[in-house]
């Protein structure tokens, strides 16, 4: 478990500008969205989901955490091992993520810049804001699950 956390640390936490480019999707007005669903995750002042607040201050790895976010900028997919579908949401305090949504596991999401999502997955931290991936169907019995919701639709 420690080598994915540190092979998603540098495989996405180095080299992606997080912070750069274009306005803040969470101010678009015409924004495609999470289609009415929301989070029921408990938010901090800052209107970010509590856990994941957390998450960020500790510089913790491998916690899950539930927010909603807008798409900022679509990544090119990662093709090396297993398939990911790599984008960067703003958070509500204006901070940015990286999700890798799994695509041989869980089904590609037809996202655009602007568009509104609620996610579950793992988090874990850089410097750079963080990575959240497991953001899929689990794979055993034994193991939690994440997700993710756009429009009506449950990716999972």
């Amino acid at each position: 478990m420690l080598l994915l956390v540190a092979a998603l640390t540098l495989r996405y936490g180095f080299g992606i500008d997080l912070f750069g480019g274009g306005a803040n999707p969470d101010q678009s007005p015409d924004a495609r969205g999470a289609g009415g669903t929301t989070s029921t995750a408990t938010r901090s002042g800052s209107g970010v989901a509590a856990d994941l607040d957390a998450a960020i201050r500790g510089r913790r790895s491998e916690v899950w955490v539930e927010f909603e976010a807008g798409v900022s900028k679509l990544r090119p997919d990662d093709d090396d091992g297993d398939r990911h579908q790599r984008f960067i949401v703003r958070i509500a305090d204006g901070r940015t993520l990286l999700v890798a949504h799994n695509i041989d596991i869980a089904p590609r999401i037809p996202l655009e810049r602007g568009d509104r999502v609620v996610v579950r997955g793992k988090y874990v931290w850089n410097d750079q804001g963080g990575v959240v991936h497991w953001t899929h169907r689990a794979e055993s019995r034994n193991r939690d699950a994440g997700w993710i919701e756009f429009g009506s639709v449950r990716y999972e």
